[in-house]
């Protein structure tokens, strides 16, 4: 069955993301607010966001609230990121991983395994 997971890298501070919030959505004619969030100590989520009865193939797009976690990792504003958004389509029923690397000023994502 098709399932969707996240997790979040550091890379300022070489460390997982560790309580970062954020939304997945599904986009269609509307967009619909499908789960909300927060990283653990390894920067996962706990449970997948999409998974066995809930996994459907669509374009979904999650956000992450990085502005907020690197304000709480540093005590200031940087400015900069606040949340990065990302749109991707699933397309078949199987598992995919959608990591996240980031710093302040910038963000990296792949499909992972």
């Amino acid at each position: 069955m098709g399932r969707l997971t996240t997790h979040v890298l550091d890379t300022a501070n070489g460390k997982p993301g560790n309580g970062i919030t954020g939304q997945l959505y599904a986009i269609g004619t509307d967009v619909n607010l499908i789960a909300e969030f927060t990283t653990n100590q390894d920067g996962r989520v706990d449970k997948p966001l999409l998974g066995d009865n809930d996994f459907q193939c669509g374009t979904y797009e999650l956000v992450f609230n990085i502005g907020e976690y690197f304000a709480n990792e540093t005590g200031e504003d940087s400015g900069f990121l606040s949340d990065v958004v990302l749109r991707f389509n699933l397309s078949k029923d199987e598992h995919y991983h959608v990591p996240l690397l980031v710093s302040p000023w910038s963000y990296s994502t792949y499909r992972g395994s």
